[in-house]
């Protein structure tokens, strides 16, 4: 374990100190906790991300190859 200092604000530091004593823990585990929750969500996002980029482009067919111009959906009679 590493031990660092942090600098908060006033109502942040009231904050976790309400926050931490009603988890029954200290402000540096909890801290410690919700920092390694953080950093376990963005690797898991960042690993996702990269499997959904491997994949190879989907393929347009049918209806939706051709899109529908705008000027072709308002240029019909409109409906009301």
């Amino acid at each position: 374990m590493k031990n660092i200092t942090i600098t908060l604000d006033e109502e942040t530091a009231a904050w976790i100190r309400v926050h931490a004593a009603e988890q029954n823990k200290s402000v540096s585990r909890l801290v410690g906790e919700i920092l390694n929750t953080r950093m376990k969500e963005r690797r898991d996002y960042q690993r996702a991300m990269k499997r959904c980029l491997a994949k190879p482009p989907l393929e347009l067919n049918g209806p939706t190859a051709n899109p529908t111009l705008r000027d072709e959906i308002y240029a019909g009679p409109r409906i009301r």
